[in-house]
């Protein structure tokens, strides 16, 4: 799978928690623009996770800010 539909499929997931309809990024912050909180971040980490069959660290998602971030991290982690 290849970075622009890692980016579609994170698209769709993120779709659901996006309540503002934020207009969503290479930049785009979860905690600020956002404004997910911890609870929100970890049932979106977990749709992730279930849809890539992937394992996020703590320690990753701790430095995971922006949805570039997040989709550079999913690409690493398909490869």
């Amino acid at each position: 799978m290849d970075k622009a539909e890692i980016d579609a499929r994170i698209r769709t997931l993120i779709a659901p928690f996006n309540k503002k309809d934020i207009e969503i990024s290479e930049v785009t912050k979860f905690t600020d623009d956002l404004e997910f909180d911890s609870l929100t971040v970890m049932d979106f980490v977990a749709a992730i996770e279930d849809d890539f069959d992937i394992i996020i660290s703590m320690n990753q998602q701790a430095e995971i800010e922006t949805y570039a971030q997040l989709v550079d991290a999913v690409v690493k982690l398909q490869a």
